[in-house]
């Protein structure tokens, strides 16, 4: 699909891009720890905090796991047991993504996944998700971005781990006309130094037919918030119910009184950044006939502008 606009992305019912809300996702991955109802219980938490989305991850573990990381044993909550058994316990069935979709339309808000293999494509395909999301470690599997691209639908490429070189294949892959390209930091949690936000910029620059967002693995709210400002127009942030919950991402995840603050201060963010084209507002009417005591050369309208326009010759 060729957009009028190149840097305007359909994302289901909402567009993502300049000049429309800051498109924001809850990332609930695999902080659920395959429990349906911790995942009912986080989609409540985004969709009550105002996200337009959650998202998951998807992995067929025979495929994602390493054949001699298998049998390697772990303390989990369940018990010990294998990585590959690990691996299957965290993972949603068809009949739980069901579950979760209809949970997510009666809260009035969108899911979508990230595929870590094919085989799991085609199993989010079964559904009608919004779009698809290539995740950090994902960026240089040349066949899974060639699979996402044979979808048709809008792909989210996060940046991390990933020199430019990479990144620049990897859109040539997936093509530059569908895409919203993130820039990321794979640390979790990220430390703020190593943030870079400043390459949205760069990003922005370089592909100038690609909606630039971000997707923070960082504590705290203020540098996603900075991202924003920056002109991130998608926001991604893993969200937990407990930070002290068992999992590898739980610490790098905001929690649902923090994410109501994110969403809340991502749109007085979004509407305060205005045009940046200077007027003087109605507002400021009163007060500068109360302060200003030299009116100045400047036409004060439009209208007296005008009259001393110099006549065409």
């Amino acid at each position: 699909m060729t957009n009028a606009n190149p840097r305007l992305r359909t994302l289901g019912r909402k567009t993502v891009g300049a000049g429309h809300p800051v498109y924001v996702t809850g990332e609930i991955g695999i902080n659920h720890n395959g429990d349906l109802d911790n995942a009912f219980a986080l989609i409540d938490a985004a969709a009550e905090a105002g996200c337009d989305a959650v998202k998951f991850q998807k992995r067929t573990p025979e495929i994602c796991t390493p054949r001699d990381q298998w049998d390697i044993e772990r303390d989990t909550p369940w018990g010990r047991m294998t990585y590959i058994d690990y691996r299957h316990r965290v993972e949603f069935t068809e009949d739980d993504y069901r579950a979760i979709s209809e949970h997510c339309a009666e809260r009035g808000i969108d899911w979508f996944a990230s595929p870590w293999d094919v085989e799991s494509i085609a199993f989010l395909e079964k559904f009608d998700v919004p779009a698809h999301k290539v995740a950090s470690a994902s960026l240089t599997d040349d066949e899974l971005l060639r699979a996402l691209r044979a979808t048709g639908r809008t792909v989210i490429l996060s940046t991390g781990m990933s020199t430019p070189k990479q990144i620049r294949h990897a859109v040539e892959v997936l093509g530059s006309e569908n895409i919203v390209l993130c820039h990321a930091t794979s640390t979790y949690p990220a430390k703020a130094d190593e943030l870079n936000l400043r390459m949205i910029h760069t990003l922005h620059e370089e592909f100038p037919n690609v909606p630039i967002g971000y997707s923070g693995h960082e504590t705290g709210l203020q540098t996603t918030l900075a991202a924003v400002a920056l002109g991130a127009v998608f926001v991604e942030r893993h969200i937990t119910l407990d930070r002290a919950m068992w999992g590898s991402d739980q610490a790098a995840s905001v929690e649902p009184q923090g994410l109501q603050r994110l969403v809340r201060d991502i749109r007085t963010i979004e509407e305060s950044l205005g045009d940046g084209v200077k007027k003087v507002y109605e507002s400021e009417l009163k007060p500068m006939a109360k302060l200003r005591r030299v009116k100045g050369v400047v036409a004060e309208s439009e209208e007296g502008a005008a009259d001393r326009q110099p006549a065409a010759v």
